[in-house]
């Protein structure tokens, strides 16, 4: 699994104008065989025009990952409301309680399919000690990878959002899935990133939707 979110002011690694040369708030890891896999990161922020989300890919081995080619599932995790308030009111998130006040899980172009029934995350923890966000999800092993295959907005190009997936079909950039991981599933994030929050993703073989 491939995760990547934005920073505590939403902007993207790789893709924003002044971040390009870095990769950091990315990570892969391989599911152990209960399924899961688990990032600890910072609480990404919420900038105009999206909910607060963390973008997901999976691929069905370690040796897949090198190319959008071998995608078998791609989707995004919502994050709860209360908890993304309680974020933003802390030091670091200009702006995010701003944007999340002008949005609704309905009203985003990712998950006002189902608003948000599917992906949203249940999350434990507080702002001090940090969260742990899970999403149970099931993965069918026998589907067959589709380059590109991601929903509006998920990914694909350089979306309008800022932070989609690799170029369809093509070779993730250096630092993307293609790249050795770090031990620790993710480039170094920025200096005095603020509020931890580990994510764990559990379904049948890997975790998304």
């Amino acid at each position: 699994m491939y995760v990547w979110h934005c920073t505590a002011d939403g902007q993207y690694s790789m893709y924003a104008e002044t971040l390009q040369e870095e990769n950091y708030l990315r990570g892969v890891q391989i599911a152990g065989e209960d399924g899961t896999v688990t990032f600890t990161s910072i609480y990404p922020g919420c900038y105009s025009g999206r909910w607060p989300h963390i973008h997901v890919e999976v691929y069905p081995d370690e040796a897949s990952i090198t190319s959008t080619d071998n995608l078998l599932a791609t989707s995004q995790v919502a994050l709860p409301q209360a908890v993304s308030e309680g974020v933003y009111a802390t030091t670091g998130y200009d702006g995010s309680a701003q944007n999340l006040a002008a949005i609704t899980l309905d009203s985003d172009n990712v998950f006002g399919d189902d608003g948000g029934e599917l992906q949203l995350a249940d999350a434990e923890g507080d702002v001090t000690a940090g969260y742990t966000v899970t999403l149970p999800v099931a993965i069918d092993p026998t589907t067959t990878p589709q380059a590109g295959a991601v929903p509006e907005g998920g990914g694909g190009g350089a979306p309008s959002d800022g932070g989609g997936a690799p170029p369809q079909g093509g070779t993730p950039p250096s630092g993307g899935p293609g790249g050795t991981p770090p031990s620790d599933g993710g480039g170094t994030p920025p200096a005095g990133a603020p509020t931890q929050a580990a994510s764990t993703a559990a379904g049948d073989l890997v975790g998304s939707r």
